[in-house]
């Protein structure tokens, strides 16, 4: 029977009649006697076959290896590809896991990720040379995942996070401590300008003081009365000063010659009740008893509470009260010295 053979473009059509090879066929379509002739089509382009290999690394890890191999069918062993070898893409899988189960073992896990490229030209080198007299060109072999189990990745992600956030935490320490380096300088800095501010305000007061007091001498006051003015100014200053903040209800009386302080105790001592004074004149007023009696003629009234009995009339005895003597709650007179 007369058949039509179609072969696509970068493909080679292997011929066989009767079983046996005859030749090649290009792309492009050709007749053949179906079935002694039959045509078989192998693709030229660079094709890629995955393999998955699971090992053991020296820290006891067993992981998964994914190693992409690319290889191309030479044109000029086609036959080879075809004929000498059955499973070319199993041998390819073999070699791969040969050099990786002998490479691993070495290696801890960390290391094995850092030694791909090792690894990589040693699958080459290995897998080019077992594959290269059955017409198959290894053109690139790639490592492209090293997947250890579930646990030991969430342990490797842990320790890595936990690795990080001892950096950040020292990362972060040594700013606090710039920071506080920084504030201690800025406040130390803060406080020798303000030392300098005060020994300038001071040396300012101390001027101003001077001007003042050779101002009063010529004016022909004296060392005394100039002195006394300027306490009395002062006074009024922190007088104003408190009615900024808070109401403030100080007795004030001015006084010239006897200073400040012996002027307020004058203020407290004038306030004293004068009624009292005067009904002390006038005898109205009657101080509360307070013991020993004293009778008429000298002699003391018996304490002895006996009934039936009474002792002689006792006249109170009064006592003169000063003129700026108070009385207090008891009775008893306290005379405040001025």
């Amino acid at each position: 029977m007369l058949c039509f053979s179609c072969i696509s473009t970068g493909s080679l059509g292997v011929i066989q009649t009767c079983g046996e090879y005859k030749g090649l066929q290009e792309p492009g379509c050709s007749c053949i006697c179906f079935p002694i002739t039959t045509v078989k089509q192998v693709s030229l382009a660079v094709q890629q076959h995955v393999c998955k290999t699971d090992c053991k690394t020296q820290d006891s890890v067993t992981v998964r290896v994914m190693t992409a191999v690319q290889y191309q069918i030479r044109r000029d062993l086609v036959k080879a590809a075809c004929f000498d070898i059955e499973s070319p893409l199993s041998q390819i899988e073999a070699e791969v896991d040969s050099v990786l189960r002998t490479t691993l073992p070495g290696m801890t896990l960390d290391e094995s990720y850092q030694a791909k490229e090792k690894m990589v030209e040693l699958i080459l080198a290995s897998v080019q040379e077992a594959m290269k007299r059955y017409g198959y060109d290894i053109i690139k072999v790639l490592i492209t995942d090293i997947k250890p189990e579930g646990s030991v990745l969430a342990a490797m992600n842990n320790i890595i996070a936990q690795r990080r956030r001892r950096e950040a935490a020292v990362e972060k320490g040594e700013a606090e401590k710039f920071l506080k380096v920084k504030a201690a300088e800025a406040e130390a800095e803060a406080k020798r300008l303000a030392g300098v501010g005060m020994a300038g305000m001071r040396l300012a007061t101390a001027h101003g003081l001077l001007n003042a007091m050779q101002f009063f001498k010529d004016t022909g006051m004296t060392n005394i009365e100039a002195m006394q003015m300027m306490i009395t100014t002062q006074y009024l200053d922190t007088l104003k000063d408190f009615s900024r903040h808070t109401s403030v209800v100080v007795p004030h009386v001015h006084a010239t010659g006897t200073g400040e302080s012996q002027a307020q105790r004058e203020a407290s001592l004038s306030e004293a009740p004068q009624q009292m004074l005067d009904m002390q004149d006038e005898g109205a007023l009657c101080q509360a008893p307070e013991p020993p009696w004293e009778m008429e003629d000298g002699e003391r009234l018996p304490n002895s509470g006996t009934s039936g009995k009474t002792g002689k009339t006792v006249r109170k005895k009064k006592r003169k009260v000063k003129k700026g003597t108070a009385l207090c709650d008891c009775g008893e007179n306290q005379e405040n010295q001025l």
